[in-house]
């Protein structure tokens, strides 16, 4: 990301000067400038702007950060006067959008780039990462469901004995849909270690070599989540190897972690302007213990079973993000019929601030349902992923893709896949299996509709 040249000295310089100009008073006058159009403050000058600003804006219109006059002497020098002005005249209202509208960046993006230059200790910079957009227009956020490079089953095995290795496991059109997402977030559903013993009487149990972590980028993964209920299958030594590996091949995860101020943390990337947050826990094991939970001093996964920890992660991440993903690895496996139990922690995470909710676990498809306005894709099942030495039965997969409009609103879309032989495969829309998985998932929702093209909007009533 393009830094501006500014300084934290030139912002002194820059308040002295204005401070010495003594106070403007301003009469206000709101003009209803168009049929629902919001009013405007007149602004007489640059004092004036700040002035208003710092006195007339809500917590909602500067994000809830305490914003001051070193903060509005860098927008002003990286943006001028007139634009610090523009977005003055609308400070009495509770929208925020404006400082996005007029700098291409949000209040969130904004006050991270002010922290950062200025090194404000009190905020929190780390898992934050700067994704440079090589085009314009809507930011395209896809997940997958569970991927494995465990040894010992079949998908891995197959993709050893291919000429071109995990290329030859991903068709050519979903490769490229992989890549040029923006933000690519997989669930790496085993641990890569190769010490520890499996955890006794649990009945699947995956880990393969740190060496294939760097598979992830290979197929464009930005991010993944380990809050699941296989990354701590070798017990605590598995589980540190492989939050170590992703360290190491600098892959950011989440929802786990050497302890459970780690665990809960979320991940922030900042595309195109906007600030989106990533955060995941598991709702499994329900009425088992295996993978355990971080504490205070022991690591482990962030847990959902009880949410309320895990909605004041939420609640943290909506407010320093202008967006919050939540992934939970939740549910019943082997059905493609969601449970109360995860209405009830879908029900608890809109509340808490989720703006979409992307889920996992069960091994197969699950459908999309809308909560008030926030999409809710019950589970992705499996994407890459098999069990044993045995190569899995052919089975319906997709991604779930989030696309960030330049106005701020959201799309959600279904992109139909099918695994077959050990190769997953982006679906075309004449294919019948792909209107077969569109209509199948069409009838088991009862608020959103996905059309042919694999848009997703609320049924009409």
């Amino acid at each position: 990301m393009k830094k501006c040249n500014f300084c934290v000295a030139g912002v002194c310089i820059i308040i002295s000067l204005l401070a010495g100009c003594g106070r403007i008073t301003t009469e206000v006058d709101t003009v209803n400038l168009e049929a629902n159009e919001p009013q405007k403050i007149e602004i007489v000058d640059l004092t004036d702007a700040w002035d208003t600003i710092l006195n007339n804006s809500t917590l909602e219109f500067i994000g809830g950060h305490p914003i001051d006059e070193s903060f509005l002497a860098m927008v002003t020098s990286t943006y001028g006067d007139d634009i610090i002005e523009e977005i003055a005249s609308y400070a009495n209202f509770e929208t925020p959008e404006i400082w996005y509208q007029l700098t291409g960046k949000s209040i969130h993006v904004l006050w991270y780039e002010y922290c950062e230059m200025t090194g404000v200790q009190s905020y929190a910079y780390d898992k934050t990462y700067i994704i440079n957009k090589d085009t314009a227009g809507d930011i395209v956020i896809d997940f997958t469901g569970d991927v494995s490079f465990a040894d010992g089953i079949a998908t891995t095995d197959y993709m050893d004995h291919q000429i071109n290795g995990i290329y030859d496991c991903f068709s050519e059109p979903l490769l490229e849909e992989m890549r040029s997402a923006d933000i690519l977030m997989i669930n790496n559903e085993f641990a890569y270690t190769e010490r520890g013993t499996p955890l006794a009487g649990k009945a699947y149990t995956f880990r393969g070599n740190p060496s294939r972590a760097h598979l992830l980028k290979e197929i464009g993964a930005d991010v993944v989540s380990v809050a699941n209920n296989h990354v701590f299958d070798y017990d605590e030594v598995g589980f540190l190897d492989t939050i170590n590996t992703l360290s190491d091949e600098e892959i950011p995860y989440v929802g786990a972690g050497v302890n459970l101020d780690e665990a809960r943390k979320p991940v922030y990337f900042i595309v195109a302007g906007r600030k989106i947050a990533i955060v995941a826990a598991t709702q499994i094991e329900r009425t088992l213990s295996f993978t355990r939970e971080a504490t205070g001093v022991l690591p482990g996964v962030m847990k959902c079973l009880h949410p309320e920890a895990f909605c004041n992660t939420i609640r943290e991440a909506k407010a320093n993000a202008d967006y919050v993903l939540v992934v939970p690895h939740w549910g019943t496996e082997g059905t493609a019929h969601y449970g109360a139990d995860q209405i009830g922690l879908a029900r608890a995470f809109v509340e808490a601030g989720a703006d979409a909710v992307i889920g996992g676990h069960t091994h197969c498809l699950q459908t999309v349902e809308y909560m008030d306005d926030v999409p809710i894709f019950y589970s992705l099942g499996n994407y890459w992923f098999s069990t044993s030495g045995n190569m899995p039965a052919d089975y319906d997969t997709g991604i779930a893709q989030i696309r960030i409009k330049s106005d701020g609103s959201i799309d959600s879309y279904f992109i139909p896949c099918k695994f077959s032989g050990g190769v997953t495969s982006k679906l075309h829309t004449g294919d019948i299996a792909y209107s077969n998985i569109i209509d199948g998932l069409n009838d088991l929702s009862s608020t959103a509709n996905i059309d042919k093209a694999g848009y997703i909007s609320k049924k009409n009533k």
